[in-house]
């Protein structure tokens, strides 16, 4: 393996091995702060997806001249942009992860959040197709083209900066703060633009109030970008890079080495990604365009799931650290499909009640999922190819199945005239994630020290207790050999 040069370690507190618990109030500071950055821009990132969802309707009006009301063509065409823009994101990964195993998760972090928020503020100052005719939806594109690209590291970014920079004990509830943030950035969306909607009306929104929401990304984005220029970089990838333990090829050596790892984490993220978008996505197009609830309503009940989701989080993070990250994604798996068929069939009756147990079943499933992805997919590589593996898989498999499944879902409907489809499409995405977990090893408590794969290697299966046992002993055997 040829080794790249030593990164600088930013970390002069960090006298134990990473992975440990950290025992100064610098050194917790500093964990905060990795925290807080890593999960603000992330919320930036889902902010700017959230603030798409919830406006689709009128962006379909002023970009591609559809008809209030109307949940056909007009829409398909809003939401394919949006799914383009998912195409890009794979060569985002190609080119923005091997950076980070390279030169560092925080130079990139930096990068990332810098293209988001420049790309995102932009569609707020976008003249419309009325103004400048086809170029509206041209420049529209180009815009969600950048977002793409900058999304395909971020993700990944976030997620192994937060993974490497946590105790290994703790990876599960401090880790599941990543996801707080994308929900966060997704409710925020929902409680801005339904607050806009509700004060100036459908007609004050296709007038130019739809503006507002991605100009907000700009500060938002400021601040994230303020707070992650501050932070150092993660101690496992100062460790790997202090003992020559990454490498100038980074892509090279995950595609050939690591392949296996690149298609479980590609399946699991099938349903994370299916159900993510599908439920705190399309959900506000479907509940109004495709059922004809009111928007507002339906944009209401959103912002109460989320805010459920937000309390159970970090408790759901911090049960996966004691019983482990399977036999959790397991029953989410599960549950997707089983319930999810049942769930949608919910929100088409007239009950409200049903309507929010639908919306709450699906959320609970999310919770599940969500609370344990970013400590667990960045488990699945060792340090000096993590963010490689991490950002193709995940961006290959969000661009080809799970980013274009609004599009998908949408214009099935129309076609079929089936308001079932996005139950089905997530059934199946379930019975997708269910094989890819079943094919992952147990990483909880497990060290990601290191140029082997974390977790017990004979953990890939069904789950047990003891892996977690045994993960958490190699791990403190590591650490006490660090120290003496």
């Amino acid at each position: 393996m040829t080794r790249s040069e030593p990164i600088r370690n930013d970390y002069p507190e960090q006298q134990l091995a990473p992975g440990s618990e950290p025992t100064t109030p610098e050194a917790k500071k500093t964990l905060h702060r990795a925290i807080l950055g890593s999960a603000l821009g992330n919320a930036v990132e889902w902010f700017d997806y959230g603030v798409y969802g919830y406006l689709t309707i009128y962006m379909a009006v002023n970009f591609f001249g559809s008809e209030a009301g109307d949940g056909g063509l007009g829409v398909t065409l809003t939401l394919a942009t949006l799914a383009l823009s998912f195409l890009v994101r794979p060569l985002g990964g190609i080119i923005l992860g091997p950076l980070g195993d390279k030169v560092g998760r925080q130079k990139v972090m930096v990068l990332t959040v810098l293209m988001m928020t420049l790309a995102t503020g932009a569609i707020g100052l976008l003249p419309t197709l009325s103004t400048v005719g086809v170029l509206a939806p041209i420049l529209l594109l180009i815009c969600r083209l950048v977002q793409g690209f900058s999304a395909g590291g971020e993700y990944g970014g976030a997620a192994v900066y937060m993974a490497e920079s946590a105790p290994d004990r703790r990876r599960g509830f401090l880790g599941s703060f990543l996801e707080f943030g994308t929900t966060v950035g997704f409710m925020l969306a929902a409680v801005v633009c339904t607050t806009l909607i509700t004060l100036v009306g459908d007609q004050g929104m296709e007038d130019g109030w739809w503006r507002l929401p991605f100009l907000l990304t700009i500060p938002l984005g400021l601040t994230a970008l303020w707070i992650r220029t501050r932070l150092g970089e993660a101690p496992v990838f100062s460790e790997a890079s202090e003992h020559a333990e990454t490498t100038r090829s980074p892509l090279r050596h995950v595609l050939v080495n690591n392949w296996r790892q690149i298609l479980v984490l590609a399946g699991f993220v099938v349903l994370l990604n299916v159900a993510f978008y599908l439920i705190l996505g399309y959900m506000p197009t479907y509940l109004s365009g495709q059922l004809g609830h009111s928007t507002a309503q339906g944009n209401w009940m959103l912002v109460a799931i989320m805010a459920l989701m937000l309390v159970a989080i970090p408790p759901m993070g911090a049960l996966s650290d004691r019983i482990g990250r399977k036999p959790l994604l397991l029953v989410a798996a599960g549950g997707y499909m089983l319930l999810s068929v049942p769930s949608i069939m919910l929100l088409g009756t007239p009950s409200l009640l049903l309507q929010f147990l639908g919306l709450a079943v699906l959320g609970i499933l999310l919770v599940i999922l969500v609370s344990s992805v970013s400590s667990t997919l960045p488990a699945l590589f060792p340090t000096y190819v993590r963010y490689s593996g991490f950002a193709i898989g995940y961006n290959f498999s969000t661009a080809f199945f799970a980013g274009p499944s609004q599009t998908v879902a949408n214009q099935l409907i129309e076609t079929t005239g089936n308001q079932l489809v996005p139950g089905w499409y997530m059934a199946i995405a379930g019975l997708i994630g269910l094989i890819s977990i079943l094919c992952m090893r147990e990483t909880s408590q497990a060290t990601l020290r290191g140029e082997t794969l974390p977790g017990v290697p004979e953990s890939v299966g069904a789950p047990k207790p003891i892996y977690v046992e045994q993960n958490r002993e190699d791990a403190e055997a590591r650490r006490a050999s660090y120290q003496a």
